[in-house]
């Protein structure tokens, strides 16, 4: 039904201007339930071609482009795609429109509790002094930093003072601020999983000399290879592994811990920790050894990533450091939205929005799994217990490299990453696809492009589309 409207918007049948039925009058007259129609009008909403205009109903706003059809020849697609991506990647390729976007790392942002953020916001405001309108703490308030102790307490068996809590612009500030001090202590070498996250790569990578790789399996990193490494850190995923969604395994956890109790610091990236499904949590690294674990947290995966808001928590003698690192960055963070934060922690409201997360989430999970198994029945699932992605491995034999592909699925429409993006060590080609911000119909369409892609690789056609990687 979406893409029947789109057409006929982008045809001219529908308008600018025009007044959508009513979804109860359009539901009944086409036989279906009245859900169905309200799904298309919003993902029609979400593109920008029409807009709810209370007692005035749905109205066309905007024209554009019909969908490309699955089987539409290719269209050249940006350059993005290459063997060694730079720093400027991430920025290049949420600037490019696709489609079907099965970027990793984003939740359901249609899902943002918008009445109960607007309720928190005017409760704020009206209980707020003219002094709270200030230069704050540069920790972050008082109120955020005591819900940020209390939801950790409950959600990741964390014991940690308010003083110790740090509000910190997401994991980028995270770990940039712990980059400068490490590097004032004279730790110019963090060791990196292997595969694991890119953009975290790069963040580190901007403010120290080294990111050795560590090699991961199914147990979580490999605490013999990061002895070997010789490096003082560490960088982990310890609940969800990125990309792969291993879950460090509890020999491998102690062994791990031995190494940081003998002088090792680990800094605990809990990205997605919150987004289980089919197995229990996974305590913290933090809750078992507060004084050689850093942990960083935030609500990119729990509300949105434009909120710009974290946490994070460091041992003793790094926190001075940490504190100036953010004093000279920005002074603190926002107070407003911290406040109205602190309010969503404290009241419940976060709690019942995850709950409604998980259950949406994992229906999206589900419908991709499906896709995948009907369109790519040769490929490897992994991670799929928890997070809001999955990593897809594929036969050697492909006959493309997975850059090649997503080079050939953007030209089709069809946004991905690669895995060998993510990984320096010899790894199998895969992709990493997220399905949290994405309708099962559009996770289905984008999985069967992807199906279409691999066999015509494998047939030995190529991957339609694909263009060699520059140097």
């Amino acid at each position: 039904m979406a893409r029947r409207l789109r057409e006929a918007v982008a045809d001219g049948r529908l308008p600018a201007g025009t007044r959508l039925p009513a979804s109860r009058v359009l539901a009944a007259e086409l036989g279906v339930s009245r859900g169905v129609v309200t799904d298309a009008y919003r993902r029609l909403a979400e593109a920008g071609q029409v807009a709810g205009r209370g007692r005035g109903g749905t109205v066309v706003v905007a024209l554009a482009p019909a969908a490309v059809p699955a089987a539409a020849p290719a269209r050249p697609a940006p350059a993005l795609f290459r063997d060694d991506p730079d720093p400027e990647v991430f920025d290049q390729l949420r600037a490019t429109p696709a489609r079907i976007d099965l970027t990793p790392g984003v939740p359901d942002l249609a899902a943002f509790p918008r009445a109960a953020w607007l309720r928190g916001e005017r409760a704020v405001l009206d209980g707020l002094a003219a002094a709270d309108l200030g230069y704050g703490d540069v920790r972050g308030t008082p109120a955020l930093r005591q819900a940020v102790a209390h939801w950790l307490a409950r959600n990741r068996g964390i014991r940690a003072d308010p003083e110790e809590v740090l509000v910190v612009a997401g994991t980028a500030q995270a770990l940039a601020l712990l980059g400068r001090a490490l590097g004032r202590a004279g730790i110019t070498e963090v060791a990196v999983e292997d595969p694991g996250s890119l953009g975290a790569r790069q963040h580190l990578a901007h403010w120290l000399a080294a990111t050795p790789p560590v090699p991961v399996d199914a147990e979580g990193i490999r605490v013999d290879a990061l002895r070997a490494t010789g490096a003082p850190a560490v960088l982990l995923t310890p609940a969800h592994q990125y990309p792969t969604g291993v879950v460090l395994g509890g020999d491998r956890r102690r062994e791990l811990l031995r190494w940081a109790d003998e002088g090792g610091l680990v800094i605990e990236d809990d990205y997605d920790a919150e987004h289980r499904y089919d197995r229990p949590p996974v305590p913290a690294l933090r809750a078992e050894l507060p004084g050689r674990v850093c942990y960083a947290g935030s609500t990119s995966k729990l509300l949105a990533p434009a909120l710009r808001t974290g946490w994070l928590l460091v041992p003793p003698p790094l926190r001075a450091a940490v504190l100036d690192a953010k004093r000279f960055a920005d002074l603190g963070n926002p107070v407003l939205p911290q406040l109205v934060l602190a309010r969503l922690m404290e009241s419940g409201e976060l709690e019942r929005h995850l709950r409604l997360l998980r259950r949406r989430h994992r229906r999206r999970r589900d419908a991709m799994i499906a896709a995948i198994r009907t369109h790519l029945p040769t490929a490897t699932v992994h991670g799929a217990a928890a997070g809001l992605h999955l990593m897809l491995t594929l036969p050697e034999h492909l006959g493309c490299s997975d850059v090649e592909l997503a080079t050939a699925a953007l030209a089709r429409g069809v946004k991905v990453q690669p895995l060998s993006w993510h990984a320096r060590l010899p790894y199998p080609p895969g992709l990493v696809l997220g399905y949290a911000a994405v309708p099962p119909g559009d996770l289905a369409e984008g999985i069967a492009v992807l199906g279409e892609l691999v066999r015509r690789a494998g047939t030995g056609g190529g991957a339609p589309g694909a263009r060699p990687a520059p140097a």
